[in-house]
């Protein structure tokens, strides 16, 4: 099943697959509340009513992570 908090761990599966070959994109359920919820009357704003999503901290730590391995990698290739 899906699963959204282990996102970060396959992200990093795609980037290290990234620096071997050409992947060009990847797409993270994001949204401000991790996880999601069903629509009622008591809903927690910022919190996905579709798929399961990371909260708004853990992607931009993520992504930041993401960003430190690319560009470290790109150096060493540069180098």
């Amino acid at each position: 099943g899906k699963d959204p908090l282990r996102q970060p761990e396959v992200l990093q599966q795609i980037v290290a697959e990234r620096l071997k070959t050409q992947v060009r994109g990847v797409m993270i359920e994001s949204h401000l509340v991790d996880g999601n919820q069903k629509i009622s009357c008591d809903m927690t704003y910022g919190q996905s009513v579709t798929d399961g999503c990371l909260g708004w901290e853990k992607t931009e730590q993520l992504l930041l992570n993401v960003s430190k391995q690319i560009k470290t990698k790109e150096l060493a290739h540069s180098a």
